[in-house]
C-alpha cells in the first residue's frame, strides 16, 4: 500500500511520555514535589530499552516533537497514549498523583494544541477506587478515548476487583485499552521473569491471551454487556488457535462457568479488537490473507506505534487485503468502537 492509502486513517495507539518530572512537577502538590526531589526519584521505562531494535526513537516528550510525525502522515485522528506509571514503584498514592499529573500533562501539552488527537486515561491499577474517581473526573473530556490499563497486572482482569472501574467506564461510554508492558519485576508468564530482553518482548503476546481469557471466563461482559476492551501492541495472529482451543475445552467444562452464554470467541469477537501493530506474520502473501481471514478483518484496528519499530508488518498486512477490507481497519472500525469519541 501506499502512504498516501495510511492519510486520514485513525490511528488507534501513538505514543508520548514526559522526558522528566519536570514537565509533571506543575500538576504535582507540594508534597510529590518534595518527595520526587528528596528521594530522587527519576522516571523509568524499562519496557523500551535504549538500543533494542524495537525501541525506536523516545516517545514525543512535546507536541513540537509530536506535530512532524503527524503532519507526515496524515491521520484523521490519532490517539496517544503515554505508559509513564508502568515505570513506577509501588505506592499506590504515589501512583494516583502521578496518574492525575499524566493526565493534566497530556491535555495541556497535547490535546490543547491539536485537534487530531485524543488520548487514553492514565490510572493506577493499584487502588481501584482512585482509578474511579480519575476517571469520573476526566471522562467528561471527549477528548479521550479509553481507560489505559497495562498488560501486566497483578490480579488477572476477570477480578472482580476491577469491577467498579468497569462499571464506570461503560457508565462514560470509554473502552478499556490493555497495552502491552507493565511495572517493573511483574513475571511476564506465569512461570516467573524472563532473564533476556527477548523473551520479555515475546511474552506480551502470552499475558495478553491470558488476560482475555480472563475477561470472557470470570463473566465481565456478563456484568457489563456493552464494555468494550482493546489489546494494544499486544499482536493478534495468535487468536485463531487460541480462540479454537478455547471454544473446544469450554465444551467440556463449561459448567464451571455457568455466567458464559455461548461459545468464548462470540463474546471475544462482541467486545474486543486488536491494534495492527505488531503483526507478527507469516512470511507468505497467500499465508497472510489467511490469517486475516480467520481471524476477522472487524476484529483490527490500525495502529502506528509511533515511535517503535516492529518491521514491515503493517505494510504486508494492507498488501494483503482488498479495498474495503483495508478501509476498515484503518478507519471504520476505529470509527464503531470509539463511536463519538473519536468524531
Amino acid at each position: 500500500m501506499t502512504v498516501a492509502t495510511l492519510t486520514d486513517a485513525v490511528d488507534c495507539d501513538l505514543h508520548v511520555a514526559p522526558s522528566s518530572f519536570a514537565e509533571l512537577l506543575p500538576y504535582l502538590d507540594q508534597y510529590w514535589r518534595s518527595y520526587i526531589d528528596d528521594a530522587t526519584v527519576r522516571l523509568f521505562q524499562a519496557a523500551y530499552p535504549v538500543g533494542a531494535g524495537t525501541t525506536g526513537e523516545p516517545p514525543a516528550a512535546s507536541h513540537a516533537d509530536l506535530e512532524p510525525v503527524l503532519d507526515a502522515a496524515g491521520p484523521r485522528r490519532a490517539i496517544v497514549n503515554c505508559l509513564t506509571l508502568n515505570g513506577l514503584h509501588r505506592n499506590p498514592h504515589y501512583g494516583t498523583a502521578i496518574a492525575t499529573a499524566v493526565n493534566e500533562w497530556v491535555r495541556d501539552e497535547f490535546l490543547a494544541r491539536d485537534d487530531r488527537l485524543r488520548a487514553g486515561i492514565a490510572v493506577s491499577t493499584l487502588d481501584i477506587p482512585a482509578a474511579v474517581a480519575e476517571v469520573e473526573r476526566i471522562a467528561g473530556d471527549r477528548r479521550f478515548a479509553h481507560v489505559l490499563l497495562p498488560v501486566r497486572s497483578e490480579v488477572p482482569y476477570g477480578n472482580r476487583l476491577y469491577h467498579p472501574l468497569y462499571a464506570a467506564a461503560q457508565a462514560h461510554g470509554l473502552p478499556i485499552a490493555v497495552h502491552a508492558w507493565g511495572r517493573p519485576g511483574t513475571a511476564p508468564r506465569l512461570s516467573g521473569v524472563t532473564t533476556t530482553y527477548f523473551e520479555d518482548y515475546v511474552s506480551n503476546a502470552h499475558i495478553a491471551q491470558m488476560q482475555m481469557m480472563s475477561f470472557v471466563a470470570e463473566g465481565v461482559f456478563g456484568e457489563f454487556a456493552e464494555l468494550k476492551v482493546a489489546f494494544l501492541e499486544c499482536g493478534f495472529a495468535w487468536l485463531p488457535p487460541q480462540l479454537w482451543r478455547f471454544d473446544k475445552d469450554w465444551k467440556g467444562v463449561w459448567r464451571e462457568v455457568p455466567w458464559v452464554k455461548g461459545r468464548p470467541s462470540e463474546h471475544v469477537r462482541s467486545h474486543m479488537r486488536f491494534t495492527t501493530e505488531p503483526a507478527q506474520l507469516p512470511a507468505h502473501h497467500e499465508q497472510i490473507a489467511q490469517v486475516i481471514t480467520m481471524v476477522g478483518p472487524e476484529m483490527l484496528l490500525y495502529a502506528s506505534d509511533h515511535p517503535h519499530q516492529h518491521g514491515d508488518g503493517i505494510e504486508r498486512l494492507l498488501d494483503a487485503l482488498g479495498a474495503e477490507e483495508a478501509e476498515a481497519i484503518l478507519r471504520g472500525n476505529a470509527a464503531t468502537f470509539y463511536g463519538d469519541r473519536i468524531a
